[in-house]
């Protein structure tokens, strides 16, 4: 069973849970308005409408817990993990549910009123954890008995590369080391799968799922290009560290019983801030993309008359994992800015520019279609600013951890863009490189939030250039 279909088991389960503790819940409810259960004192005369809130319930349930994070990393869920995160999202959906549904009924008893709203919570957090614990309780077993694992690599054959083999294989079960890479080249041999030069092929044609990079020797240049290379496969990536990072607290413990690592293609943010950035990207854009039609109507009409050429401008930047994709952005330049072929960056004083286009790019109206990119999934609102591979090739000979930037989406604003404004050199995309890769280190609903304060002060200044 892969991760999408684990994650529609929880799904599916989770969906029964509701129909079940609605079912519990609306027969308490009957109970009581038969005065069976607290003698002759009426708790409430409830409005029922059974059959439209059995189904309303069961979505309520499964959109809350969709933001809980919950379904981000169903293989990796752990019973004691699961215990606070339905917890909570169970006291959320009653609270909400409950309010909305029954906020209509007249009230006898307010102390039995809110008897019926633990009676709810308790049901949905005891049934659902249930559950959740079930199919999580399966899920290991088939971890332990080897029948289902997650797929490692370990990248070295040295002695360090040994011990952490060898700690997988007997404190992390739901990982299976199907073998080594060797740093020299080399085909298969024991439990070697091959070279170096043949990693990429190595995690493609085995299915390979976490990578681990535990090389003697390497360079920090040799370190990302191998981690570039990986990027594009979504894959866990992971590599031992060196002493400094260990020292000024680059490493985080993520598992216990084994030597630290470090993971490059997990994001700082907690699951359910994960989420819930995701949905306030999907709300926003959507909603963006409806009230500014008046806008982008009226752009469209000024840039043709302006200049020959289309309204929209797409350029192919490189997204997330390494993968490329089209950005949509309002044409500023005219039609044949780079009829010679070969890409250049532009400034403030930039020849090319339209008369509109230097309007727009001041107050960065120009990338307002990108919130269609947002829509399809390319982009977020707030993440590093996407590159043309062009540029990325030389901003990687100064900065070759560039590739950071691809374990999350891009984004429409960032810290990097807010500081640097736009860049018309390698140093500056550097350094605009630099401010991101803080931001993906710290990265949270509340930094996001100033990130777009602080966009606002530049759209309403006229900082864009």
């Amino acid at each position: 069973m892969n991760k999408r279909q684990l994650r529609l088991v929880y799904m599916v389960v989770d969906i029964l849970s509701a129909l079940i503790v609605w079912i519990l819940f609306m027969t308490f409810r009957r109970l009581v308005r038969a005065e069976t259960m607290f003698g002759n004192l009426q708790i409430f005369i409830p409005n029922y409408n059974f059959y439209t809130s059995l189904l309303l319930f069961p979505l309520c349930c499964l959109f809350v817990n969709v933001l809980s994070g919950v379904y981000l990393h169903p293989e990796k869920q752990r019973q004691v993990k699961l215990l606070p995160t339905t917890f909570v999202s169970s006291a959320i959906i009653a609270i909400v549910i409950f309010f909305v549904l029954l906020l209509d009924d007249v009230v006898v008893s307010y102390q039995y009123y809110y008897w019926s709203l633990l009676v709810l919570f308790g049901l949905l957090f005891i049934v659902t954890y249930a559950f959740r614990a079930i199919v999580c309780r399966q899920v290991w077993r088939e971890y332990r008995s080897g029948r289902w694992a997650m797929r490692t690599v370990v990248v070295g054959t040295g002695e360090s590369a040994r011990k952490i083999a060898r700690e997988i294989e007997h404190r992390m079960p739901e990982y299976k080391v199907i073998g080594h890479v060797s740093e020299e080249k080399s085909g298969p041999q024991g439990d070697v799968l091959g070279g170096l030069n043949r990693l990429t092929a190595i995690v493609r044609d085995y299915n390979v799922q976490d990578v681990i990079i535990a090389l003697e020797k390497t360079t920090e240049t040799q370190l990302f290009q191998l981690i570039n290379s990986l990027y594009r496969y979504n894959v866990s990536i992971r590599f031992t560290p060196s002493s400094y990072d260990i020292l000024i607290g680059g490493v985080k413990m993520t598992e216990l019983g084994v030597s630290p690592m470090v993971n490059v293609t997990s994001s700082s943010m907690k699951d359910w801030e994960v989420c819930m950035k995701r949905f306030f990207d999907l709300v926003v854009s959507s909603f963006a993309l409806l009230l500014l039609f008046p806008v982008f109507l009226f752009f469209g009409i000024w840039i043709k008359i302006d200049s020959k050429g289309p309204v929209f401008y797409r350029q192919e930047r490189i997204g997330q994992f390494g993968r490329p994709f089209n950005i949509i952005k309002f044409r500023t330049m005219y039609a044949d800015a780079e009829k010679e072929g070969t890409p250049k960056l532009s400034s403030a004083t930039d020849s090319r520019v339209t008369r509109i286009g230097r309007i727009l790019r001041r107050y960065r109206l120009d990338e307002l279609p990108q919130f269609w990119n947002i829509v399809k999934g390319e982009m977020s609102i707030v993440g590093p600013r996407p590159e043309r591979e062009y540029y990325i090739r030389q901003i990687e000979e100064k900065a070759p951890y560039y590739c950071l930037v691809y374990r999350i989406r891009p984004g429409l604003t960032s810290w990097g863009p807010i500081r640097i404004g736009y860049t018309d050199t390698i140093e500056k995309m550097v350094e605009r490189l630099n401010y991101d890769i803080i931001y993906m280190d710290n990265m949270s609903l509340k930094t996001d939030l100033k990130i777009l304060l602080f966009t606002l002060e530049v759209l309403v200044k006229g900082k864009g250039v």
